[in-house]
C-alpha cells in the first residue's frame, strides 16, 4: 500500500496491524534511515539486537535468494517479535520479497528494506505499493533550512537555543542524516544545560565521541587497505568493549556508499567528482579517503564485500568460533582485497 505524506511519521511508529513488510526508499539516504530505525524500534528497542534483529543486504539476497525467506521465518531463541533489516534493495530483489509476502504462514517478522531513489514502474516500489501485506514510505531530501528546524525543534525541546554559526557547523560536520543530527543535538544540549545556548565551540567540543571515531578510523583502514593500522584499531576497540556486530555494520554502512560511487565512476565520473556529487557531503578529511576508495573499489568487489559482512555477520551468531575472530578475519580479507599492488 501507498502510504500518504500526512501519516508516513505516524506510520513509521506504528506500522498498520497485517504489514509484514517495509519498503523505505528515496534519495534522503538520513531520512530513509531514520524511518526504518522507527519502523524497527516499533518491534524492540535494540536494533543490534543479535538474536532478534538480522541483517541482510541487496546483493547478499540476489546471490542466495531463499535467504530472505529463511530469516523472515526463523524463531528468536529469547522470545519476542523478529526484524529482518534489509539494505540497498534493488529490483533484482523484488521476487525474494514476493515470494516472502505471499507466504502466509512465514511468521509475525517485521521486514523493513532499505533503498535508494525508486522511478515509479519500478518492481520492487510496485510490489510494496499493491501487496495487502506491505508498504512503501517515500523520502525526500532535506536540506538548509530543513536540517537548521531539524536541529532547532530538538533543541528547543530542552529550552536550548542554537547559533547560527554553530547550525552550519552542524550541518557541515554531520550532513543530513536525520537520527544522527537529533542524537548530536541532544547530547549539546545535556552538555550547555537547561535555557542555555549552543555555540560552535560546543559543537567542538561535544560532537562526536571516541568509539565513534575509532569505528570510523576501522572503517577507513580496512577500506583503504591499510592492514597493519586496522589490526591496531581492531585491538583498541574490542579492548574498550566494542561488539564486533557493530563493527561489521558500521562496514556494511560505509561499503554501501562506496557501491554508489563505485557505480558513478564506472559510468564515466572521476573519482573525486563522484565524491563531491555525494550527498549529504563528507566532511573535508573524509572526502580524499573516499576518493582514494572509489579508485580501488569496483561494484564487483563492493558486491563481494558487502556479501562477505553478511557471512560474517551472520557467522557470529551462528558459529562456533569467537565473534571477535570472526569479524577480524573477514576485514583482514577486505583490507587484503584494497590493499594496493606491488
Amino acid at each position: 500500500m501507498k502510504i500518504p505524506g500526512a501519516r508516513l511519521d505516524a506510520f513509521c511508529k506504528r506500522p498498520d496491524a497485517g504489514v509484514r513488510a517495509v519498503l523505505v526508499y528515496g534519495p534522503d539516504a538520513g531520512l530513509v534511515r531514520e524511518r526504518a530505525d522507527l519502523l524497527g524500534r516499533s518491534v524492540l528497542p535494540d536494533l543490534d539486537d543479535p538474536f532478534r534483529v538480522s541483517m541482510l543486504t541487496g546483493a547478499a539476497i540476489v546471490a542466495d535468494p531463499p535467504r530472505l525467506a529463511e530469516e523472515t521465518a526463523a524463531q528468536s531463541l529469547v522470545g519476542g517479535r523478529r526484524l529482518v533489516r534489509v539494505r540497498d534493495a534493488g529490483d533484482a530483489t523484488a521476487p525474494a520479497f514476493d515470494r516472502v509476502l505471499k507466504d502466509k504462514a512465514a511468521g509475525d517478522t517485521l521486514v523493513v528494506a532499505e533503498a535508494g531513489e525508486l522511478r515509479a514502474g519500478s518492481p520492487l516500489r510496485k510490489l510494496f505499493e499493491t501487496a495487502a501485506a506491505a508498504a512503501a514510505v517515500p523520502c525526500y531530501v532535506d536540506e538548509g533550512a530543513a536540517l537548521e528546524r531539524i536541529l532547532r525543534e530538538t533543541l528547543s525541546r530542552f529550552r536550548v537555543n542554537l547559533d547560527g554559526d554553530a547550525a552550519h557547523w552542524l550541518a557541515a560536520h554531520l550532513g543530513g542524516d536525520r537520527g544522527v543530527l537529533r542524537g548530536e543535538a541532544e547530547k549539546l544540549a545535556l552538555y550547555v544545560g537547561d535555557g542555555g545556548r549552543v555555540t560552535v565551540e560546543d559543537c567542538i567540543a561535544v560532537v562526536g565521541d571516541s568509539a565513534e571515531i575509532a569505528l570510523d578510523a576501522v572503517v577507513t583502514a580496512t577500506a583503504g587497505g591499510d592492514r597493519q593500522r586496522l589490526e591496531r584499531l581492531l585491538d583498541r576497540v574490542f579492548a574498550e568493549g566494542e561488539q564486533p556486530i557493530r563493527v561489521l555494520r558500521s562496514l556494511q554502512r560505509h561499503y554501501l556508499r562506496l557501491l554508489g560511487l563505485a557505480a558513478a565512476v564506472e559510468a564515466g565520473s572521476s573519482p573525486q567528482a563522484a565524491v563531491d556529487a555525494l550527498r549529504p557531503k563528507p566532511h573535508f578529511k573524509e572526502a580524499p579517503h573516499l576518493a582514494a576508495q572509489a579508485q580501488r573499489w569496483s561494484r564487483r568487489r563492493v558486491a563481494y564485500a558487502l556479501s562477505r559482512l553478511a557471512d560474517a555477520e551472520a557467522d557470529c551468531k551462528r558459529s562456533s568460533f569467537p565473534p571477535e575472530l570472526v569479524c577480524r578475519r573477514a576485514l583482514d580479507d577486505l583490507s587484503r582485497v584494497a590493499a594496493p599492488r606491488r
